[in-house]
């Protein structure tokens, strides 16, 4: 059986073009339900995975899950019509599908589905919105571990927040 599959375009968003946004016009790519769950699964597992505690991180409080969400909030307001779909799909699902807080934090798992999502927006994406998209998620990340450093706002990430970053960066083909 073949899964169902979820067009991209402006109207997946539900958004009207709105001022300072570019008025792209209907994407062509179009992803299988596994890859559009893939992509919109993601943000929550990197929150999950930033906020886990770990040698040489510090706990991270309510705060750091809190920045993740507010993160992934800002999505709505990305000049890309992909985020801006996917952050739509996120807010939207009623169905009790996982939330972040139900993911696996596996590390090595989150890092290969980064590339799978990778591998995927390379091949279906317009070029502008998947690296739009890349560089969502590892903004969502690292506003997670900002906001882990206790204490000490406006520090630096711990430098294991920082290897994880780089880490993720790396898998999400930003370096």
């Amino acid at each position: 059986m073949l899964a169902p599959e979820v067009p991209m375009s402006h109207s997946v968003a539900g958004e009207p073009s709105s001022a300072g946004r570019r008025a792209a016009p209907l994407t062509t790519a179009v992803y299988s339900a596994a890859e559009w769950d893939l992509l919109t699964s993601l943000p929550g597992r990197v929150i999950v995975a930033a906020a886990a505690p770990g040698p040489g991180r510090p706990r991270p409080g309510v705060d750091a899950g809190l920045a993740g969400l507010d993160a992934v909030a800002a999505g709505r307001a990305f000049d890309s019509d992909l985020v801006r779909a996917v952050v739509a799909t996120i807010y939207a699902r009623h169905d009790g599908a996982a939330g972040p807080g139900d993911l696996p934090a596996d590390v090595v798992d989150l890092f290969a589905a980064c590339r799978a999502a990778t591998r995927v927006l390379r091949s279906r994406a317009d070029p502008a919105d998947s690296a739009a998209y890349r560089q969502w998620v590892q903004s969502v990340a690292a506003r997670v571990c900002r906001a882990a450093t206790v204490g000490a706002p406006g520090l630096p990430p711990a430098p294991a927040d920082r290897h994880f970053l780089d880490r993720l960066g790396g898998a999400l083909g930003l370096c």
